[in-house]
């Protein structure tokens, strides 16, 4: 699951770093992280990792950050310095919202430059990339990282391009992938070289990616005037950033407020009559649930109907999580089938593909991201990585125990859907 940004909108006095939610398989809620993968995908056991930022926009001023927590450093608050090789360890300072100590702007070069950087073992992990400024981050005492909002107008990185994507890389594996949960910036993709399993490759946005996802928010909203196009936030008349509607609604309570209602009385509806299915792909394995009075019952698990701001933070209301191991199994799923809007046109899930997103109402801020990427590929909600057993990967993640080289391209210039060359010059 992704989590979102629940720092957002608070002054650098109240942001504090929170350890950040991976996005993991949702059935690896029951199961470590190792266990999700082949014994083919064996670990290496190497402490370090090469990472390959490569600068693929127009701009020759590219800054990059990585961020995280050290987990050989008793899960130290971890920030890489601008050589792209030296561990920053930041320590607490006495006041809140101070500045860092050290040069963490890795500084890309001309377009089509590439910065390889070397990173210890990281949970939590962002790569971040800014255009034309760097970004501003400051440290409140813990030490804890107060990151860039797109929801506080007062945000010192507020009018600046920027975006990241996320990792974890343990004694496991590495696993990373495109964030678009909380918005869409700059297009970015991701390559993962291994030693014996292959290579993987997440193709992003082409370099006008942001632009056309605006342009469909601008025509979604021209269809039916839910106020899709309230999602765009612009800079001097240019497209900065397109928010998810989970942030829209922070920015704007109101926005897009009971979208959801008509739909959500359907479902409810035809499952007063009729079973639905769901395959946890967890231990409590496959699950039937029918409306009985109010609530979607599975038995064991009971679910109120779910308001809008529900279904798009997948966190609140029926959806949080808690002690149950098969409520929390089944919340992935049907969370992903609200936001996907595959209920009335199945009774199994998670769905097929060629379901998604059919229905007038629907996540249509994840429906036009998907669209814009190349290979369909990245997160556009907290739980756009369930899918059938065997099924197409939505949220655009690569993962291996063999890591040897992960590149991380920022700007969409040379966006393909193909596999590209590691051939690369240093600055």
């Amino acid at each position: 699951m992704a989590t979102n940004s629940q720092q957002q909108q608070q002054p650098a006095e109240q942001q504090q770093q929170q350890p950040q939610a991976q996005h993991v398989n949702p059935a690896a809620l029951q199961e470590p992280m190792n266990q999700m993968y082949t014994t083919s995908q064996a670990a290496t056991g190497g402490s370090t990792l090469s990472v390959a930022l490569q600068n693929q926009t127009t701009s020759s001023t590219v800054y990059a950050y990585i961020t995280g927590q050290a987990m050989d450093n008793n899960n130290a608050l971890f920030l890489l310095s601008a050589d792209a090789k030296t561990p920053y360890y930041p320590t607490s300072p006495s006041a809140t919202g101070s500045q860092l100590a050290q040069n963490c702007a890795i500084e890309l070069g001309a377009p089509g430059n590439t910065v390889t950087a070397t990173i210890p073992h990281i949970a939590g992990g962002r790569i971040w990339f800014s255009i034309g400024s760097p970004i501003t981050f400051l440290l409140n005492p813990g030490p804890a990282l107060v990151e860039p909002s797109v929801t506080n107008p007062s945000d010192p990185n507020a009018k600046i391009s920027w975006s990241f994507a996320e990792f974890t890389f343990n004694t496991d594996q590495l696993y990373a992938n495109i964030s678009y949960v909380d918005f869409v910036g700059i297009p970015i993709a991701l390559t993962l070289t291994t030693t014996s399993s292959g290579t993987q490759h997440v193709s992003g946005m082409p370099a006008n990616g942001l632009d056309t996802i605006c342009s469909g928010l601008q025509a979604q909203n021209a269809s039916d005037g839910q106020g899709w196009n309230q999602l765009i936030v612009q800079n001097n008349g240019q497209n900065l950033r397109a928010l998810s509607p989970n942030q829209g609604m922070v920015m704007n309570p109101s926005l897009l407020a009971n979208y959801y209602d008509s739909y959500v009385s359907q479902v409810w509806t035809k499952f007063s009559s009729q079973q639905m299915s769901i395959d946890t792909q967890a231990a409590a394995g496959t699950v039937s649930g029918e409306v009985s009075g109010s609530a979607l019952s599975f038995g064991g698990s009971t679910f109120a109907q779910p308001s809008t701001h529900d279904i798009f933070t997948c966190s609140t209301g029926p959806f949080a999580t808690g002690s149950n191991a098969e409520t929390n199994a089944i919340i992935p799923r049907l969370s992903a089938a609200f936001n996907r809007s595959t209920l009335l046109v199945s009774d199994t899930f998670p769905a097929a593909e060629n379901l998604y997103y059919q229905n007038p109402i629907t996540n249509h801020y994840a429906r036009i991201v998907h669209a814009a990427n190349l290979d369909g590929r990245g997160y556009a909600f907290p739980y756009d990585d369930v899918q059938p057993t065997n099924g197409q990967d939505q949220s655009g993640e690569v993962h291996a125990g063999d890591p040897v080289l992960f590149t991380v391209t920022v700007g969409g210039a040379n966006a393909s859907t193909s596999t590209p060359s590691n051939d690369r010059k240093e600055l």
